[in-house]
C-alpha cells in the first residue's frame, strides 16, 4: 500500500476510551479504608497513656505549685509584718495570736538560725499545716501541705534573713516530684 506509513509500536495511536480511564482513577475501596482507621487506632490507642500521663502532670504542676507558692507567700508575708525582735508571736495559727509563739526568733545573736528546712524534720514553732482547701490545721493529721520556715541572722546580727518552704506532702497517686515553693526575704534591724 503506497503512502501509508507502517503501524509499529512506537507510532500506533493509544485507545483513551472510558473504560480504561476508569480503571485508573477507580478511588479507595471500603476495605483499603477500614484497613487505614484500624491503623490509625492502632497509633492513637498506643499514644493514649502519654496524654494521660500530660495531662495529669500538668495538673499536679500547675494547680499545686500554684497553690505552694501562694501558701509560702502568706507566710512569709505574715512574718514580715513582726517586728525585729519578736520573740512571741505564735504564727503557727491564723490570725497570729501575740504570744505563745517564736516570732522571728527575738533577740538573736550574730550567725545563728532559728527553725528547720527540709528535708530536716519540721521545728516547733516553726511549721504549720494545711488542708486541701490551705486551711490551717492543728497537727499534720490529715494536711495536704506543710510550711516550714527558718530565721538566720547576719554576722553584724542585723539581718534577718526569712526562709519559707511551702510542700505538698500527699504523694499518694502523684506522678513527678511534688511540688514545693521556697521564698527569701531579708528584713534589717532598724528598718
Amino acid at each position: 500500500m503506497a503512502g501509508e506509513f507502517p503501524m509499529t509500536n512506537e507510532f500506533r495511536p493509544v485507545n483513551l476510551c472510558r473504560r480504561h480511564r476508569a480503571g485508573a482513577e477507580r478511588g479507595v475501596t471500603l476495605i483499603e479504608t477500614m484497613m487505614a482507621a484500624l491503623i490509625l487506632i492502632i497509633v492513637v490507642v498506643g499514644l493514649l497513656p502519654i496524654f494521660v500521663l500530660g495531662f495529669q502532670m500538668n495538673e499536679q504542676q500547675g494547680d499545686i505549685a500554684t497553690r505552694t507558692t501562694e501558701y509560702a507567700q502568706d507566710k512569709i508575708e505574715s512574718l514580715v509584718n513582726l517586728s525585729f525582735t519578736d520573740g512571741a508571736t505564735d504564727t503557727t495559727q491564723y490570725p497570729p495570736a501575740s504570744s505563745g509563739g517564736t516570732g522571728l526568733g527575738g533577740s538573736m545573736a550574730a550567725s545563728t538560725t532559728v527553725g528547720s528546712l527540709p528535708p530536716t524534720a519540721a521545728t516547733t514553732g516553726y511549721a504549720d499545716y494545711l488542708d486541701l482547701n490551705g486551711n490551717l490545721l492543728t497537727s499534720s493529721t490529715g494536711a495536704y501541705y506543710r510550711r516550714q520556715w527558718s530565721i538566720a541572722t547576719d554576722s553584724t546580727g542585723n539581718l534577718k534573713t526569712i526562709t519559707v518552704v511551702a510542700n505538698y506532702i500527699q504523694t499518694a497517686g502523684i506522678k513527678g516530684l511534688a511540688p514545693s515553693t521556697t521564698l527569701v526575704y531579708v528584713k534589717a534591724k532598724n528598718l
